[in-house]
């Protein structure tokens, strides 16, 4: 009985350290997407003027629809704000500590071994899902393999598209 219930503790911790909302789109960030005029692809690409993305997504901060891009230039990360009305970078800052630099790490090693960029993943994920928009790209290694989770939205709903990337 002990054994069951330090188990489930252990499953309850791992569960709580996923964020909110990343198998779910929350409704106001759908909303908020669906009016963006700049896609996460061509974020992807006004970022690459600040390094090479390692992932990319929308996100509120404080309300306010922002689209963020992880890039990594000469061995240093950065954080790069994308105007997603404009298409043009609003803002870069280094990632230096904490989970940020600690994600931004584990997605350079993904992306270190992929053949295929974030931009090809994203286009392919919404050919596979007409209709749908790309809200978030991951890279990750699953079996040794560099992948890509796509989260997508229309309207309420959401997928996740997993995209090979070797």
């Amino acid at each position: 009985m002990k054994k069951i219930r330090m188990a489930a503790l252990s499953l309850f911790a791992f569960v709580s350290l996923i964020p909110s909302g990343f198998a779910q789109v929350d409704a106001k960030l759908a909303d908020a997407v669906k009016h963006a005029k700049v896609s996460l692809d061509a974020g992807l690409k006004a970022s690459e003027r600040e390094g090479k993305p390692i992932s990319g997504k929308f996100e509120l901060d404080e309300g306010k629809l922002q689209l963020s891009v992880y890039t990594e230039k000469a061995s240093k990360f950065y954080e790069v704000v994308v105007d997603h009305t404009s298409g043009k970078i609003a803002k870069t800052e280094e990632i230096t500590s904490g989970d940020d630099l600690t994600a931004a790490k584990a997605q350079s090693a993904a992306m270190a071994r992929a053949k295929k960029s974030l931009r090809q993943a994203v286009r392919d994920a919404q050919k596979t899902h007409k209709g749908f928009r790309a809200v978030s790209v991951v890279p990750e290694e699953k079996d040794s393999h560099p992948v890509a989770t796509v989260t997508l939205t229309k309207d309420h709903e959401t997928r996740t598209a997993t995209e090979k990337l070797d």
